[in-house]
């Protein structure tokens, strides 16, 4: 869970909380789906005791029938169209072999400029390759403050020792979180959302400009060198963002299948073989009729539970992420730590 006291990360920049930010991105979204279906499950059980009894209404006419018969018809079309969406999400990856080429000299000539900064071969591995990208940003922020030490300007100075500072504390936090993170977890990419490079990137661009008069020549490159590595970090983010959400699909598509097979036979079985002489009895004050129809109802919205748990991830990605680059849609992702008019 991120530090509740850090104002760069994602949950620290929007003041949400933990319980906020659990339920939305970091909980396992099968287990999501679960806590929402004991909640409908209670909430069925809750009805059924207050409300008319069930086994009166089903004698005198055939209201589980008819709610379990648009439910399997809700089942077999939401099936249905999750998995062509992910069909034309993926579709996107086809293409001729010259895209594919085209593709390949794109990612080939990112790497070769990323690599200029890190004087070395990028790693392959997404976690390995953000890691690497902050820690150079990190040594070029210090870079930065050593290139100014010499400077008459003690203004410069004070406003970069704090740029500094917020910039290697919030790229520690990261490079911290990325180790214990695997591609295809949430981990990377909420690693790499606790990272606010947009904000960096102004703060570093209108420090050079207020102080332009004051800099020479080394100063400068240590300043443009530094808003090369944050630059560079954007693409490398949207890139991975692109590929976790293709990945969240799959895993959706196929949560989607894996739930709606025993809904479907769970609302046919109630439809076809429940009546009210089939469960007699209480337990716990409430009648079993009750417990078996909320139970199968629950079984039956499980694919949807699913759905709008994965959904409730990838909108709130989507939302805080729809800027790339030096654009800041929301007031939350400034940083007052680095915004020296306040």
């Amino acid at each position: 869970m991120d530090d509740p006291f850090s104002t760069d990360t994602l949950r620290g920049r929007t003041g949400e909380s933990r319980v906020a930010h659990w339920f939305l991105l970091d909980a396992n979204r099968w287990f999501l789906a679960g806590l929402l279906s004991a909640v409908v499950f209670a909430a069925f059980v809750a009805l059924g005791a207050v409300a008319v009894p069930l086994r009166e209404a089903m004698e005198h006419g055939t209201p589980v029938d008819t709610a379990f018969q648009g439910l399997i018809a809700a089942i077999l079309t939401g099936v249905t169209l999750v998995v062509s969406i992910n069909q034309l999400v993926l579709s996107q990856e086809l293409g001729r072999l010259g895209d594919q080429q085209q593709w390949m000299n794109e990612a080939m000539e990112y790497r070769r400029n990323v690599e200029a900064l890190f004087g070395s071969v990028g790693p392959p591995d997404p976690s390995q390759f953000l890691q690497a990208l902050v820690k150079t940003s990190s040594d070029r922020a210090e870079d930065l403050q050593a290139a100014v030490a010499d400077s008459d300007d003690d203004v410069l100075h004070r406003r970069t020792e704090r740029l500094v500072e917020n910039v290697c504390r919030n790229s520690d936090e990261i490079y911290s979180q990325l180790e214990t993170s695997d591609f295809g977890e949430f981990g990377v990419l909420r690693s790499g959302l606790n990272y606010n490079y947009s904000w960096k990137i102004y703060a570093v661009r209108r420090l050079r400009h207020e102080h332009e008069d004051a800099l020479d020549d080394d100063e400068r490159e240590a300043f443009d060198e530094l808003i090369d590595v944050l630059t560079l970090f954007g693409p490398a983010l949207e890139h991975f963002k692109s590929l976790y959400f293709q990945w969240e699909l799959v895993h959706l598509t196929r949560s989607i299948v894996y739930a709606g097979l025993p809904g479907v036979v769970v609302a046919t079985a109630t439809v076809l073989y429940l009546e009210p002489a089939s469960v007699p009895g209480t337990m716990l004050g409430v009648d079993n009729m009750v417990w078996v129809v909320s139970a199968s109802t629950t079984v039956a919205l499980v694919p949807f539970l699913l759905l709008a748990a994965y959904v409730l991830r990838i909108a709130t990605i989507s939302k805080r992420t729809g800027s790339l680059g030096p654009f800041i849609l929301r007031h939350a992702e400034r940083t007052d730590a680095i915004d020296w008019d306040e």
